[in-house]
Parts: structure tokens; sequence; C-alpha cells
């Protein structure tokens, strides 16, 4: 029996937002707690895009990177920053 591998693409870009807006929120505390938690927040709020193959991946991936898409990908990790720093789970909380 073969495995397929099925994927949701809005994870890879969620995650590539994280990392290219996470340095404008300096007071965050950015562990993988707070990572992991962001993303976990953000892909509960942005609709998947499952993918099998490359094919599949390619053109998904291209419509992703168009810029509404982004934008919303972007506002997502914004607002689970926010969130996540609110009330954040890590080691950082204990310190509070």
């Amino acid at each position: 029996m073969t495995r397929i591998a099925i994927r949701n693409a809005v994870e890879y870009h969620a995650a590539e937002a994280y990392d290219r807006i996470m340095p404008h929120f300096k007071d965050f505390c950015g562990c993988e707690t707070c990572r992991m938690d962001v993303l976990v927040y953000s892909l509960n709020r942005l609709p998947p895009r499952y993918v099998v193959g490359r094919e599949g991946s390619a053109v998904t991936d291209v419509s992703l990177d168009k810029d509404q898409n982004r934008a919303a990908i972007e506002v997502a990790i914004m607002e689970g920053i926010r969130k996540v720093n609110l009330a954040p789970r890590c080691e950082r909380r204990m310190a509070r």
C-alpha cells in the first residue's frame, strides 16, 4: 500500500510569515512554545489548503504568495503574537 502525503500548504506559509514578522515584536518571547502557540492560533483561524504532490503544491504556493492571501496569513500571525504575548504558557509566564 502506497502512502500519500497530504499537507496543509498554509502551515508552511504561516511559519514563513512568523519568521518574517516576529522580529518586529521586540517584547515577544519567541521561544519554541510561544512560536507553536502562535502558529496553532493562526492556523485555526485560516482556511486550510491541502495539497498532494509537487504539482498541487506548486499551484497552491503561487496562490498563497499573492498579496491578498499573504496579508490574511500575516494578520493571523500578528493576532496570534498579540494573544500569546498576553498569556504565554512558557517559562516566561512563571517569571511574571
